[in-house]
């Protein structure tokens, strides 16, 4: 085919096409595995802790996630999820469970069973509705919030939080047999702190930031930035759903995290458009701070 037919087709434009390469970012205790780009894919997980936040492509690294996160049923937000329940339960993979908005249990339930249809056997998963500002344990060092996200459908957000136990200063320097006694009788030791790690905004309109006070603290905060210049107004980017970086920008006193990760971006710009325009329109207090999350 020559390259008149590929214009015609608009498939010489490789933002649908391309077969994306998962970044990875380390973040304090983890590392971030995955890609976002708007309307194409977002897939996210942390391979140590065999978690997930969106599952809209279906990366091989993936069929070892036990637990995702959900935050919406838009495609490019939840199109792997049969993929990966069918994968799983071919290789006779422990079944996954799906934790996301209680409204799209039951549509995507009944796709499922379409699929099992199709496959001709039966799939082993768990979907479970999620309400907002819900935890669950991940291990006794992790746990998953969730929140409320501004969308044009039902949404969530997510956070991660991790918590460490300290000795209470009152019992420092007192021996592991007093320390064992004072635990006999019921005399708590310990100080726990809870702290909130990596938040996921999910497609969101900028509201998601004041949603609950532990969203602006955390340690690490990613952020949909669908539209990024004057190709798009703020107005526009709120009918759809999304954020606009004039927004972001404009929040930036008001978040308090080490690294903020803006993600998600319009299929409109290439990468290095978009870090282009980042770096040059983030204020220059904010720059080294500010993370642009490739989304090829």
């Amino acid at each position: 085919m020559d390259q008149n037919n590929l214009t015609a087709l608009n498939l010489s434009k490789p933002r649908l096409i391309s077969v994306p390469t998962p970044r990875v970012l380390s973040l304090g205790p983890c590392e971030l595995w995955g890609v976002s780009l708007a309307g194409c894919r977002t897939s996210l997980c942390i391979p140590e802790l065999k978690i997930g936040f969106d599952a809209g492509f279906p990366f091989p690294f993936q069929l070892n996630t036990e637990t995702f996160f959900i935050t919406h049923g838009h495609l490019d937000h939840a199109a792997a999820i049969p993929f990966i329940i069918s994968q799983k339960t071919l290789n006779n993979q422990k079944k996954a469970r799906f934790y996301m908005p209680e409204s799209l249990v039951e549509p995507l339930t009944e796709i499922l069973q379409l699929w099992q249809k199709i496959e001709g056997h039966n799939y082993h998963f768990d979907f479970i509705p999620f309400p907002e500002k819900q935890s669950i344990g991940i291990n006794q060092q992790f746990s998953v919030k969730s929140f409320k996200a501004h969308h044009r459908i039902p949404a969530l957000g997510y956070t991660l939080f991790q918590t460490k136990k300290h000795l209470r200063k009152e019992f420092e320097g007192q021996t592991k047999e007093e320390l064992v006694a004072l635990k006999t009788k019921g005399i708590p030791i310990d100080t726990i702190d809870e702290t909130p790690l990596m938040t996921f905004s999910g497609d969101t309109r900028i509201e998601f930031l004041w949603e609950a006070p532990w969203i602006c603290q955390s340690k690490y905060l990613f952020i949909e930035t669908t539209y990024i210049d004057d190709r798009k107004t703020i107005e526009q980017a709120r009918t759809w759903g999304h954020i606009h970086l004039d927004e972001v920008i404009t929040a930036l006193p008001q978040i308090h995290s080490e690294k903020i990760i803006l993600m998600h971006i319009s299929s409109r710009y290439s990468d290095q458009e978009a870090r282009s325009i980042i770096e040059r329109r983030i204020p220059q207090d904010d720059r080294d701070r500010i993370v642009f999350f490739e989304g090829r």
